[in-house]
């Protein structure tokens, strides 16, 4: 299990190379490598990572942390079970009559954007974003918009923009894709219930894996924007404190009555994406099915094609790459690939499938997964933070959009990245630290 731990070790090196030369040879960026930033961002992770997994204190605060999410999750269900009846019981409770998504898994998303409304009412998550925002600024020596808005990113999703809304028609191009990779490499808090709910009954400590890899995410993502899209320009708020930008609830109960109208928003999003990006992939397999079958026919070869198994094909080598065992990559390969055009609520459901399945030889080849599926790193979100961002400053439109496609990429390597920092500390037997 060491040499898996060192493999991925080298991960942390080997995709910061290969995101440089992606940018310099397929972007054409020639500028030097901020080396200070990229040091910050991976020493970030590590220092996280080494106190979550080897640091006792840092154990049992992980393990407190997944007890009270996961007791949280319970707690969601209540409303869900009185307006849904039956429909709404996990599989093997009394009364259940099975796994449905959108009467199980979907009001948990109601439920936490309600609570994360009520938190920003009791200013106790803009006092947490601030000082992240205040330790990536000062590390990383990054613009104080786009820390603030990274930092608010670990716990919202499209909505951090708002917070640096003042701030984005003059942010230069580098902080656009910074704001957009890290939108894209990150999840939010009322999704991550979302996956919890998912994975828990096939991995009980997942609620603390998400949510030490939301942390994990942030850094990673302003380590790979930078490489993917290098600072050319001074920003106006290089050096500078941002505060939010928010409009603070009028009480309570409007807080809750936002937050949860926000979450129906968010839920019917991932419902109408889901019906649609599953049901146009099944149609391009059925495509690509007839052409392997008239290929077959030609040369006498037994070929299948699919979506899924070609971007199997493709992360195959970043699955070794990020620490997965040789025996788990070529399932854990399609997984991660498939969240290009599936989204991560696909993956991780499959997941979870494949855990109920023991399909999986290696304990490590879930957890690791588990961390680099943890991101909106997909074509559709692409899609909702260019739109969303282009929303709050549409003479930056066509800026926003130049970034897109490059900060999905950037994204998706910053998820494998927070990957390879959870194979390294895996174990308790670490070559780094040498135990």
């Amino acid at each position: 299990m060491e040499a898996y731990n060192l493999v991925s070790f080298a991960g942390l090196i080997v995709l910061p190379v290969l995101a440089w030369i992606i940018a310099r040879f397929g972007f054409g960026h020639t500028q030097k490598v901020n080396w200070y930033l990229i040091g910050w961002g991976v020493g970030l992770q590590l220092l996280f990572a080494l106190f979550i997994f080897v640091v006792p204190a840092g154990v049992s605060l992980f393990l407190a942390v997944n007890d009270l999410a996961v007791k949280v999750l319970a707690a969601s269900a209540q409303g869900a079970q009185f307006v849904f009846g039956p429909l709404a019981l996990p599989p093997g409770t009394e009364g259940s009559v099975g796994f449905i998504f959108a009467f199980q898994a979907i009001p948990t998303i109601l439920f936490f954007s309600a609570l994360v409304a009520i938190l920003y009412y009791y200013n106790v998550l803009p006092f947490i974003i601030r000082q992240f925002a205040k330790v990536f600024s000062g590390l990383m020596r990054i613009s104080g918009a786009e820390s603030l808005c990274a930092a608010s990113n670990i716990f919202v999703g499209v909505e951090s923009a708002f917070t640096v809304k003042p701030h984005i028609e003059k942010m230069t191009n580098s902080e656009l894709c910074t704001i957009v990779t890290a939108g894209m490499a990150t999840v939010a808090s009322n999704v991550l219930a979302l996956y919890v709910f998912t994975l828990y009954p096939t991995f009980p400590a997942i609620a603390g894996h998400l949510i030490s890899a939301s942390f994990l995410s942030a850094p990673a993502a302003l380590v790979m924007a930078k490489l993917f899209f290098p600072e050319t320009e001074r920003p106006r708020t290089l050096g500078k404190t941002v505060d939010i930008n928010y409009k603070r609830d009028a009480n309570l109960f409007e807080a809750v009555i936002n937050g949860a109208g926000s979450g129906l928003k968010v839920a019917f999003s991932i419902v109408s994406l889901l019906i649609a990006v599953l049901g146009l992939v099944a149609l391009a397999d059925l495509i690509l099915g007839g052409a392997a079958g008239l290929v077959n026919q030609w040369t006498g070869l037994a070929m299948e094609w699919s979506l899924k198994g070609m971007l199997g094909y493709i992360f195959y080598p970043f699955t070794l790459i990020i620490g997965i065992p040789v025996e788990d990559a070529g399932l854990i390969s399609r997984i991660i690939g498939e969240r290009i055009i599936l989204t991560e609520v696909a993956s991780y459901q499959d997941l979870a499938n494949a855990l109920a399945a023991n399909s999986l030889t290696h304990g490590r080849s879930a957890v690791i997964t588990t961390y680099a599926l943890c991101g909106f790193a997909h074509v559709a979100s692409m899609a909702i933070f260019v739109g969303g961002i282009s929303a709050l400053a549409p003479e930056r439109t066509a800026d926003v959009a130049a970034v897109g496609p490059r900060a999905l990429i950037a994204s998706t390597f910053a998820c494998l990245m927070t990957a390879c920092v959870a194979g390294t500390f895996y174990t308790t037997s670490s070559l780094l630290l040498g135990q």
